[in-house]
């Protein structure tokens, strides 16, 4: 499972019952007291009891109940379980009335479940269903504009979140919105498109040359980056993070002054941020303040202690500063802790 999808799935078990069970939930009356285990699985799963509802309907689902069965595929769903949620509402679906509220939930379900398992192009046929009678459900439009994104339909992807945030779908908005959505699921090069049609749409928009910044940062092309986070800072004068990667550029750049300036300007605009104090460090190392550099990677690790670079820079620091045994704790806890070791 990717990063993006393991972050929807985590999403969609927080979110629980309130949008998977939505379309049901639309159309019910006010229910008769619980009698069959079915309707108490319901129940159960209306009051996110899952693993309660897992146990009520186990015995009718293996006799055949077909309400047991769809009950059940939707609590594997939201028990973590998209595999067996497949495998149980893949057979459900089809022997359902096409306008029972049972059947939109179990769209909606098997829709995701394709989406967490893997099954993009399965998923967005479900999806797009769902969204017929869903409307521009944020969630929904998130899986679905992520589905496209993976599918390379940048233009539904874009339709897909300019709906849910209210953008016309072509705006500069929009446009921007779809890039950062891209550029979490490390799709950067289609990001960059849409980066670029916003920046001819709307030349002032805040963040477009900062996420062009950020992908020319991870490219390796530091000094195009320096050129746009100073962009983003003329149209942002604000912005700790324009000041913050233009602080990383510098640091790749081996021009620690100006790096030391622009970090201390990011950690005065968003002091509660571990990053700029970690390049704080770093630059303060190169230029033999061990002491200093104490300090700033101390801070970055009071917003962030299990920061794996913090905790081995801060050991070279205390090594330079002649606390070996403090230094050796810190090597230690960096070694522990996961991503590669800084060197």
């Amino acid at each position: 499972m990717t990063r993006e999808r393991t972050h929807v799935a985590r999403s969609w078990h927080a979110w629980g019952a309130a949008f998977v069970l939505v379309a049901l939930c639309a159309d019910a009356q006010t229910p008769a007291p619980p009698v069959s285990s079915v309707e108490q699985g319901r129940a159960a799963l209306d009051a996110g009891r899952v693993a309660d509802a897992l146990a009520l309907l186990a015995e009718p689902a293996r006799a055949g109940d077909l309400a047991a069965q769809q009950l059940s595929g939707v609590a594997q769903f939201l028990s973590g379980e998209p595999v067996r949620a497949i495998a149980l509402l893949e057979g459900v679906l089809p022997r359902l009335a096409p306008d029972a509220p049972a059947r939109r939930e179990s769209v909606q379900v098997l829709g995701l479940a394709y989406f967490l398992a893997g099954r993009i192009r399965e998923a967005i046929p479900l999806l797009e269903q769902t969204r017929a009678f869903a409307g521009a459900d944020p969630k929904l439009a998130y899986a679905l504009g992520m589905a496209y994104v993976h599918t390379q339909q940048a233009d539904k992807a874009r339709e897909a979140w300019a709906r849910a945030y209210g953008f016309a779908p072509d705006a500069a908005a929009a446009r921007l919105l779809t890039a950062q959505m891209m550029m979490r699921a490390g799709f950067n090069d289609q990001a960059e498109v849409e980066l670029k049609a916003a920046l001819a749409k709307d030349p002032s928009l805040p963040q477009v040359n900062l996420l062009l910044g950020q992908i020319a940062l991870f490219r390796g092309r530091d000094e195009e980056a320096v050129a746009l986070f100073e962009t983003e800072r003329a149209r942002n004068p604000a912005s700790a993070a324009a000041l913050d990667r233009l602080g990383e550029a510098y640091v790749r750049l081996g021009r620690w002054d100006q790096a030391l300036d622009v970090l201390q300007r990011s950690t005065w605009i968003n002091p509660y941020s571990s990053s700029p104090y970690i390049l704080l460090g770093r630059a303060h190392l190169k230029k033999s303040d061990a002491l200093n550099a104490e300090g700033m990677l101390r801070k970055a690790l009071e917003y962030d202690p299990n920061n794996q670079a913090a905790h081995y820079l801060l050991a070279q620091a205390l090594q330079r500063l002649g606390r070996d045994d403090e230094a050796r704790r810190e090597f230690q806890i960096a070694e522990r802790l996961p991503g590669p070791v800084e060197r």
